[in-house]
């Protein structure tokens, strides 16, 4: 490991920086262009969220970095099932004015789906360009982390080829995707077990098809009825 990715903990003082990372690798993915559909809306729009994202992540979990700055990941320990933050929502709409319905959505799927067990949750991987080494040395450290506590983890993937990423380098293997409607791409679900390998599925049902039949209602997926229109 060279010394510009020596990992350390973020701080407030690497909020911008570590934003315009989070933005531009979700603006380069299918998943920003499903979330701000507008070209020349969507990197104004997923710089604030970014921000946001990040913040959040220093304020009510931890973000980790490297000394040259050039990767963060974001995550968030998760003790059960986790249910939407009215201060969240808030957060959204707050930001992002009339573009928050579409990640309230998005974090609405996300969180209909999570394992039923104690886990950590990556919630955010960036890093720049060719800087997949880089990614892999920011993961190992936390994971030397959980796996001394059991903690098994958890993150989301976009693309076709989710055996052949960075995090199924770090041990993290696939399960079925979300596919985000209105017409948007699928998130591989990615689990990585503890440890002492107790809980190889971990709470996390096998399969997932999140399409048809529910509906946003406050932040959180309902299921409809059969009939209803």
């Amino acid at each position: 490991m060279t010394r510009a990715s020596v990992v350390c903990r973020a701080s407030g003082a690497d909020l911008d920086v570590l934003s315009v990372l989070v933005a531009q690798v979700l603006s380069a993915g299918p998943v920003g262009a499903w979330l701000v559909p507008a070209v020349t809306d969507r990197p104004q729009v997923l710089r604030r969220y970014a921000r946001l994202a990040v913040s959040w992540g220093l304020a009510h979990g931890r973000a980790d970095t490297t000394v040259d700055r050039s990767a963060v990941a974001v995550w968030f320990r998760r003790g059960e099932v986790p249910v939407p933050s009215a201060v969240w929502m808030y957060d959204l709409h707050r930001v992002l004015g009339p573009h928050a319905p579409r990640f309230a959505l998005w974090h609405a799927y996300l969180d209909a789906v999570v394992p039923h067990v104690p886990h950590a949750y990556l919630a955010h991987l960036a890093t720049r360009p060719g800087q997949d080494d880089t990614a892999r040395a920011l993961l190992a450290a936390q994971h030397r982390v959980w796996d001394a506590e059991g903690l098994p983890a958890y993150a989301e993937c976009p693309g076709g080829r989710p055996r052949d990423g960075v995090l199924a380098g770090c041990g993290y293997a696939p399960r079925s995707p979300i596919l985000l409607e209105p017409g948007g791409p699928a998130l591989w679900r990615m689990w990585r077990p503890a440890l002492d390998g107790g809980r190889s599925c971990g709470g996390l049902s096998p399969r997932v098809r999140l399409r048809r039949g529910v509906t946003l209602s406050r932040g959180r997926l309902i299921p409809v009825p059969p009939h209803s229109p």
